[in-house]
């Protein structure tokens, strides 16, 4: 059973994709269900979505399919069937979205020089789909200037593939003792674990690999003019 909340944005839903065959924004179902922030919004998409009412599309940006209604909620009927029908028509498919920007959560601040804390929060930063591949993802704001030779400069914001393994070369979000977190190359040297920069000024930085878990893998990179 479905709360208020819940219905109320599963039939906001459904209408707009009735409407035009694209689901609404995050901020246009935030407007709707009168809520003030879009972290109510994907708690009530997850809670959607874990009890099979609606399900997100991969690799389509901001896609979702309205798989079933609840009990006593009808579709809308045709506003005018024909008057003959002279074979079987399919069943009415329910539209699915395509946009081209999808909404990732955005996790603080991460060091691309010196490790720092990554913070949690839950901020949202709009992202070109053509950016992301598949697998879930997320966004972090760059803080120093030691990837600059891979062209990661300070305040571009990185998006990252959630992963807990990498390839020798890949650039990764690298988690430190649990408790700092860097972007940097991963590499391995023997039973350790190398994290290189990007930047003739800086030391590669070297660990026990017990010490070092991967968080993800940069996937794409925003930058704004100012």
């Amino acid at each position: 059973m479905l709360t208020a909340k819940q219905q109320e944005l599963l039939l906001f839903i459904q209408r707009r994709l009735e409407e035009g065959g694209v689901s609404p924004s995050f901020d246009e179902m935030k407007d709707a269900l009168d809520l003030r922030s879009k972290s109510g919004i994907h708690r009530l998409i997850s809670a959607l979505e874990e009890r099979g009412f609606i399900r997100r599309l991969p690799n389509r940006a901001r896609a979702l399919e309205v798989l079933k209604l609840p009990d006593g909620v009808a579709k809308a009927a045709p506003k005018a069937p024909p008057a003959v029908v002279t074979s079987a028509s399919p069943p009415r498919q329910i539209p699915i979205a395509a946009n081209d920007v999808i909404e990732i959560p955005l996790h603080g601040r991460i060091a691309a020089g010196v490790p720092i804390e990554a913070m949690e929060s839950d901020r949202m930063l709009p992202v070109p789909a053509a950016l992301l591949g598949s697998g879930e993802h997320y966004a972090l704001e760059v803080s120093g200037d030691s990837m600059i030779e891979a062209g990661i400069l300070d305040g571009d914001y990185a998006l990252i593939q959630r992963t807990q393994v990498a390839r020798e070369g890949q650039i990764v979000v690298a988690l430190v003792n649990d408790e700092e977190a860097t972007l940097k190359y991963f590499r391995r040297e023997g039973p350790r674990v190398r994290l290189d920069p990007a930047n003739a000024a800086y030391e590669p930085q070297i660990y026990d690999a017990h010490q070092v878990r991967i968080q993800g893998k940069l996937a794409g990179l925003l930058r704004r003019y100012n």
